[in-house]
Formats: C-alpha cells, structure tokens, sequence
C-alpha cells in the first residue's frame, strides 16, 4: 500500500525542519519570510503560514513581532541525556508489584492531572468518525457481529493489517496475523510460547512495567540489558549477556521504546537480526509506538522485516493511536510459533470481540489513518517539546533529559538523593500522577531518582502549573532555591 502524498504544507514544514535538524539553519537565523517562501516553492501565503504555524507547535521556530519568524533555541539541545543505563550483572526479582496497581488505579481518577499514564487523551482521537465506524461496522455485519470471530482474528482485519504492514517494511500475508486483546496479551502469549517457567528472558533497561509484570506472573528470570539514550538497546551488552546465560528470549521496542523514546538505527536491527540468527533466540518485537514518529522523520522498519529465520514475533496494536479502550491488538508470530499461539490463544480467550476489529477495519480501510498518524506525530513532538521546557524551567539544573524521536513520554533523571516514590505520594497531595523510576526495572533501586512523564495530554495552563508543583516538591529534596519564574496562575 503505498503511503499516500503529503500535504504541500506538511513538505515545505518538513524541508526546514530537516535543514534545523542537520544544522544549516541555527537558533537565532531568520526563516525565509512568509512571502519569500511562498514564492521559492510555489505556493500560497496561507500554505506557508500553515507549514510555519505547524513548525511553531513542534517548538522549532518562533514568532518576533514585526521581524518574522527564527530558528528557536532547543532546549534539548542544553540539557544532558540520562546516563546510559548500568544493570548490575545477573538475574534479578521483580518487585514494585503493588506500586504498578496503585498506580494504574490512580491515573484513571478523573480529578488527577495524569502525567503517569502513557495513554492519548480522547481530544487527539478521532472520536466523533470511530463512533460512526463502530456503528456502522456493527450495522453492516448485523448478526454476525454477535458471533464469535475466526480464533486468528476477522479476516476483514487482518486483510487490512497485511495491507499496512508493507509500512513496517514487511509483506505480510492476512494468514500471518493473529488479533488479540490490545498488545499485553500479544506479548503475554508470544512469551509463553517461547518459555517455560524458570527460564532466562532479556529485557531492556529501563523497560515498559507491563513487561516485568508478565514475566513474573509466568514465573520467567528477567536479565537486564543497558539502553542508550537514543539508539536503544546496547547490542555489545546483549551479546556478553548471551555468552553468560542461556537466553530463552528478549523482548524489545526498537522502536520509541518507553520509557526512553529512543529509536534503534537500521543497521542495529540488522546487527540484532544477525545476531539472534547465531544463536537461534527469538525476539519479542513490542511495536505499539512504531507508528508515531516525529515529523518529519518516517516510520522505521520493524526488526521483523529484517528477519529471514522467523525468530521475531512482531506485536502491536491501536491502542497508542486509535482507540485504547477496544483493546485490539496482533501478533506476528511466524511459521515456528504460529500454532503454539494460536492453541494458547484458544484456550485462553478463545478470540477478541467481534465488533472493535470490525470497526478498526473500516477506519483503515476508508483510508484517513495516514493524516491521523501525521497529526498525531506533530500533536506528540509539540507536546513532549513543551513539557521539556517546563522541566527545564521550574526543575533543579541538575536534571537530564531523554531524547525521544517518537511516542510520547519523556524519562527524567532527577538529582541524586530525590526519590522517586516519594516524590509521587507527595505529588498526588497536589493530585498530579507520575510514574516513579522504579516501576521501570526489575532492581528497585535501579532508577530510584528517575520518573518518567506522559505527554499523551494537550498542553494547557493546568499542565505546566503541575510541572510548576512538580518542581517545587523535587527542590524542596534537593534544599534548592525556587525558581525565579513564578507559578502560572489560573
């Protein structure tokens, strides 16, 4: 399926921000004037009014009254990354259990800003269009859409899926999918076919708390692998875990992982492809965010595009895009686990509901995802943009920033001394959620001064006087002064 045109002013938005990107155009220059540039590509004044108004929520241009538009200063740019990750050698138990709950059961109070949770809020959803979708997926389907579905899934779905996966660099077949219940329960039952109890399974450092929370429940060893800031996971420290442990698998997110948002290059995954293949260990391939790039960057291949022994079992879904409550999701698993999953899956859930896959299948099929996705991208870069700011500006200097090039969530290393923990108890007094460092590790301590932030939310006064609060709590561990800036009022 091939990726449908931009729009003109998406192109010309993307040409400067390629040029911001590589440097030739610094903070501080002058962007061509909106007249100049109309006339260098072509195109209306409105057109190029609309590229630079897209190039000003993602934070990378700015407006001088009566002097036009310049290159802004990033502010990621002027604070350091997080420190590459440093697991302690050997397995580790997984704690933090009844934090994880508690969390999760907070974030879904109504009167809590959630900066904890990494979900979309329904204003970025196309709400209004997947209403009339599931009705009229529903009304077309009539009785059918009460039966119970194929055990793989609705072929209506899975046509589309194969369709789309030409995106992911693949060329996948409708028979190759099989729908679940969301991502979990893809990655849950591609762990159980992989695994026996006891066994050794790697995972990144820091990882997503889903992960260690289904390797415990199935009675799996996690072994921690260090992340790079921006290129994910550190592939020497994978191949020396190897070497010391009988690996049974790994599971990753090469692609905007999270916490971290960082983004495997192409030569790492086939670095990673080459080696799986020498020692014949499957790869959980976790691609919920693979498709939330930040403008005007693509979507990056899958690591299963590069596989050609059928080690990767690739999952994802629509949760972090679409529709999060309908709870549909695939797998991927390949010739090798195919019917492995497919038994699991029956004796489980025995399928997913008939009518959410329906209606995912006409909002692809009807065409407009693409233009979703892009503006959902620009939404999410504007977004994690602002809320680095804010850090920036009401947090002690001494923080670090990660660099996410996707997704939508930003992991903040805090001070030493600051806990985490504590600093959300103290937060939710002020009814802010985070989600504290240790939810991200299988060690407690690993990231003990770490949080991670959702910047799922639209910016608005409400969220930076919660990045005010936020501040205040971690200067009043650290004995830092206050900042000067004073608390954005109401």
């Amino acid at each position: 399926m091939p990726a449908p045109a931009l729009p003109l002013y998406e192109k010309i938005a993307a040409s400067i921000a390629r040029h911001i990107d590589a440097g030739t155009m610094r903070p501080g220059d002058r962007v061509p004037s909106v007249r100049r540039a109309s006339l260098q590509h072509g195109v209306s004044v409105s057109t190029v009014t609309q590229a630079y108004l897209a190039l000003e929520n993602r934070g990378l241009i700015h407006a001088r009254p009566k002097s036009g538009f310049f290159v802004r200063p990033r502010v990621l740019d002027h604070i350091p990354a997080p420190k590459t990750s440093r697991p302690r050698k050997g397995l580790a138990r997984i704690g933090s259990g009844d934090l994880r709950s508690r969390i999760l059961e907070i974030a879904s109070q109504r009167h809590i800003v959630p900066l904890g949770a990494a979900a979309p809020a329904p204003e970025l959803l196309p709400v209004t269009r997947l209403n009339r979708v599931m009705a009229s997926a529903s009304r077309h389907a009539r009785a059918s859409a009460l039966e119970y579905s194929h055990p793989a899934g609705c072929e209506e779905l899975r046509r589309e899926l194969a369709r789309r996966s030409l995106d992911w660099g693949c060329n996948l077949e409708p028979e190759d999918f099989i729908v679940t219940s969301g991502t979990m329960e893809a990655l849950f039952l591609s762990l159980r076919a992989t695994t026996k109890p006891g066994d050794v399974v790697v995972v990144e450092s820091p990882t997503y708390f889903g992960v260690l929370q289904a390797i415990e429940n199935l009675g799996l060893r996690p072994l921690e692998v260090s992340m790079q800031a921006t290129e994910g996971m550190d592939l020497e420290h994978l191949e020396s875990v190897i070497r010391r442990h009988r690996v049974a698998a790994i599971v990753a997110v090469p692609s905007f992982s999270n916490p971290l948002g960082s983004c495997m290059p192409a030569k790492n995954r086939q670095a990673l492809i080459d080696l799986l293949g020498r020692h014949e260990i499957p790869l959980i391939e976790d691609d919920v965010y693979g498709d939330l790039p930040f403008p005007p960057a693509t979507r990056p291949r899958t690591v299963k595009s590069f596989d050609t022994k059928g080690l990767v079992l690739l999952c994802g879904s629509v949760s972090k895009t679409l529709a999060p409550g309908w709870r549909v999701g695939w797998v991927v698993p390949g010739e090798r686990y195919y019917d492995r999953i497919q038994q699991l899956k029956t004796s489980s859930t025995v399928t997913t509901s008939k009518p959410p896959q329906l209606a995912v299948a006409e909002f692809f099929r009807d065409g407009g995802f693409d233009r979703h996705l892009r503006h959902m991208g620009h939404c999410y870069a504007a977004q994690v943009n602002r809320m680095a700011e804010a850090v920036s500006e009401f947090f002690p200097h001494e923080i670090r920033l990660s660099r996410p090039q996707g997704g939508f969530v930003l992991w903040v290393e805090l001070p030493p001394g600051v806990d985490a923990v504590k600093l959300h108890t103290r937060a939710l007094a002020h009814h802010i959620s985070i989600a504290p460092g240790r939810l991200f590790s299988a060690r407690p301590m690993q990231f003990a001064n770490f949080i991670r932030l959702s910047c799922g939310i639209p910016w608005s006064p409400k969220i930076e006087r919660a990045i005010a609060v936020l501040g205040r709590l971690v200067r009043q561990f650290t004995g830092a002064p206050s900042t000067g800036s004073s608390l954005p009022s109401r």
